[in-house]
Parts: structure tokens; sequence; C-alpha cells
């Protein structure tokens, strides 16, 4: 039975906007807007973190609205998120020692030093859960007047850390001068997507 024109057209529309809204980064699929503190906010940017060969997690970044500038993302006021969901599993203190690291690379000491009582705590969040799995998702979001909250899948983990700096410092891991990825900060901030 043949469809009429119209018909045939919508269908096709209809499709093609679906394709367009549906976001896939190496198998995992990413959700488009996301809430944090009723707010909804927007998928900024999307990529694979490598190390040597191996894809080691998704990063995705979501913003009340989208930046192209590591500084625009840093200025916003509004709730922010980035979720990572990985590739392999990996044991917490492995990620906990790679976040340490970026964060030094990317965070002077000074710095550092305001905000010891933070890492100490933050550190201390790794060692609640012995390993990460293939599809486990660790989140970090920050809401004003309230703090950062971390999450593995979906489960809050540990205290809130009140400080945007704190926040700021551990989003340099992927977006400051030194990121861990220099391919994956593109990605997170609007680039071209090489989903290899």
């Amino acid at each position: 039975m043949k469809l009429p024109i119209k018909e045939l057209m919508f269908c096709l529309v209809l499709a093609l906007v679906s394709n367009a809204q549906a976001k896939e980064v190496a198998g995992v699929k990413l959700d488009e807007t996301v809430q944090a503190s009723n707010t909804t906010l927007k998928l900024n940017g999307a990529g694979i973190r490598y190390k040597v060969f191996f894809k080691v997690y998704v990063a995705a970044l979501y913003l009340t609205e989208i930046k192209t500038t590591s500084e625009g993302v840093f200025a916003l006021s509004g709730p922010k998120k980035i979720n990572l969901t990985m590739l392999r599993e990996l044991s917490s203190d492995t990620l906990g020692q790679a976040f340490m690291d970026g964060v030094k690379r990317n965070t002077d000491k000074a710095e550092r030093a305001k905000l010891t009582d933070q890492f100490l705590k933050f550190g201390q969040l790794f060692s609640t859960v012995p390993e990460l799995n293939k599809g486990d998702v660790v989140s970090m979001e920050w809401v004003p007047n309230a703090g950062t909250n971390m999450y593995i899948n979906g489960k809050k983990i540990g205290d809130t850390f009140p400080d945007i700096a704190f926040f700021n410092a551990v989003m340099r891991i992927w977006l400051g001068d030194n990121p861990v990825d220099i391919a994956l900060k593109n990605q997170l901030l609007g680039g071209t997507n090489d989903h290899r």
C-alpha cells in the first residue's frame, strides 16, 4: 500500500528530526537535556577520553546555555553538570588519582591550598566505591547556593562541597590550559566530534 506524498514527507521529516536529536558516543546514548535543581541543562558537548589507545569514558557537559570557550563555561552562573560514562572497568583509586593529577596540572599551589579540606574529602569519596564497571556513570553537579555533589549511577555519595572554586578546579581537568585530553576539551566545548 502506497502512502500519500504528504504522509511520506511527514514521516521523512520526523525521522530526520529524531536522528538530529539522538546523540550517541561510543555506544553511549546521551540525553539532550538533564535536570539540576529544577533547572533544565542542555548538552553542550561530549566526547571520548582516550588513554593511549584505550577508550576510558564518555564525558558529557551540560550547561544552562551553550558555551564554546572554557572562560564562558566558568563565567556561567547557573547549575552545571558533567557525566562520565565508563567504557571499561576502572578501580576507583585509579580514577581518583587521575582526578587529582588533572587538578594539580591545572590549578596553582595557592588555590589548591585554599581548597585542601575539600580535596581531602574528595579523595576519600573514591574509597567508598571499590571499582567502576563498564556502563557506570559518575556525575558532578554544581548548584548555586548549594554546592557540588557527586553521584555514581544517580546515587549521591559523600558530602556537598560548598565552594565554586572547588567545582571549577575539577572542571579544569577537562577544560583547563593543560587538559587531560585536548580533543575531548574541544568536543566538550561543542567542537567536532571524532567518535572513533
